[in-house]
């Protein structure tokens, strides 16, 4: 296996900051840098409804960084769990919710969250305790089930393996206290994700048990894979459709809509962008993140839940329903082990990677909902009741600047809009 060098140490890494940055004085630095995609995000049209790909980038700086110590770490603006909780009011705030001040974490969570990937990722375990140690969340409640009974591959390139990195360590740090499964479909085919999904469906249902009629488990599942749209989707719906059960997807790291973020019965999470003070590290605002997808289904009718909103989709369902911090370059601070391939032969180490995309959103999203602790008896109950507050400033940040879309077409503006659907969570009420 062959290596690119680039200024990206293994574990851990980190830019350098003036030493009046460091002691809160003067300019605080940001990382020259540029954004690698993984090659499991890459696909055709020929893939849709065949084979789904995955939604993460990778903000790689230039310069050797190295969070060394415990956070906050001084002079790095990059989301941490605590500044996350900070931003979307899940604890309470502290001014600003510089990464370097906030140190309060989400403290949540219960019942059970599922998170469905493609590939083997067999250091999931120890990653998520590296992260969770770093960022002093207790340890997790985790477990990998096989959707086949039998070990999957590991994905060669091993950007499946991130995504999943990426998904458990954020679904556990906003609903920490939750019971986290990690379930593992054979490939990136859409036959074994949907097959993964039934078994993930199962265990939020019934846990690790037989499951009988009617059992009473509730929880979430959360999928930051999808592909284009095609003509037959409606016949997988039910997949997503059960009782006790709340399903959330990412809405895609591209203009256009995605499936099965697509699907009535998900929680379609779009992504945005965080600006911050550089001289003091302080949050300043949202918008919309650029590359984020949305847009009217070509083949879902409106749900009910979208009614109030019929003279902006039309007769379509529109995406996306929720947003979240997506732009890898404000991204969150992910541990992965794995090395992964980004173009044909060239390859990033495994370690501290700073991560963006709309993965970052629908386990995130998951957990807070999670920590919410209403449990509604399925996704258009969710649905119904992000839409009824939508208007409600205690519940949701309205996100009312930046485009997106094709040719940046669509426009974040006042109340519900293609880019960022209702805008961002802010504490755990109407949702």
């Amino acid at each position: 296996m062959v290596f690119l060098v680039v200024a990206f140490a293994l574990l851990p890494f980190g830019f350098p900051v003036s030493a009046s940055a460091q002691s809160g004085q003067g300019l605080l630095r940001g990382a020259a840098g540029h954004v690698v995609i993984p090659l499991s995000n890459n696909h055709t049209a020929a893939d849709a409804g065949v084979r789904a790909h995955t939604n993460y980038r990778i903000f790689v700086p230039d310069a050797q960084i190295t969070p060394d110590e415990l956070p906050p770490y001084a002079g790095y603006l990059y989301e941490t769990p605590a500044s996350l909780a900070c931003i979307y009011g899940l604890v309470t705030p502290v001014p600003g919710c510089n990464p370097n001040d906030t140190v309060t974490n989400p403290s949540g969570g219960s019942n059970t969250i599922a998170i469905v990937d493609a590939y083997d990722y067999p250091a999931a375990a120890s990653d998520l305790g590296v992260f969770s140690a770093q960022f002093g969340l207790p340890t997790a409640n985790f477990s990998i089930v096989y959707a086949r009974g039998h070990e999957p591959p590991v994905d060669p390139t091993g950007g499946w393996e991130g995504e999943e990195a990426l998904d458990i360590e954020q679904a556990h740090a906003m609903a920490p206290n939750a019971k986290i499964y990690l379930v593992e479909a054979d490939s990136d085919l859409d036959t074994d994700l949907f097959h993964a999904v039934r078994v993930a469906t199962n265990l939020v249902i019934c846990g690790e048990r037989i499951c009988p009629r009617g059992g009473h488990g509730q929880g979430e599942i959360t999928m930051s894979w999808g592909g284009d749209e095609f003509n037959t989707e409606g016949s997988y719906d039910y997949l997503f459709n059960n009782a006790g059960v709340v399903y959330f997807a990412v809405a895609g790291d591209e203009p256009g809509v995605e499936y099965p973020c697509v699907s009535p019965h998900v929680v379609c999470v779009g992504g945005t962008s965080t600006a911050r003070s550089l001289s003091t590290g302080d949050f300043l605002y949202q918008v919309a993140w650029m590359d984020g997808g949305g847009g009217p289904s070509a083949y879902e009718p409106r749900p009910f839940y979208q009614n109030p909103i019929s003279f902006l989709v039309g007769p379509a369902r529109g995406v996306p329903d929720i947003s979240f911090d997506a732009n890898p370059y404000a991204g969150v601070w992910t541990y992965v082990s794995v090395p992964y391939e980004y173009a044909p032969g060239e390859y990033l180490p495994g370690g501290w990677q700073i991560s963006g995309g709309t993965s970052v959103g629908s386990p995130s999203i998951a957990g807070i909902v999670n920590a919410a602790g209403h449990f509604y008896s399925r996704s258009a109950t969710e649905l119904d009741a992000i839409y009824s507050n939508r208007n409600n400033p205690s519940d949701f940040t309205d996100i009312q600047k930046g485009y997106c879309g094709p040719y940046l077409g669509f426009v974040a503006t006042i109340g519900w809009d293609f880019c960022t659907g209702v805008g961002t969570p802010f504490g755990y009420g109407g949702k």
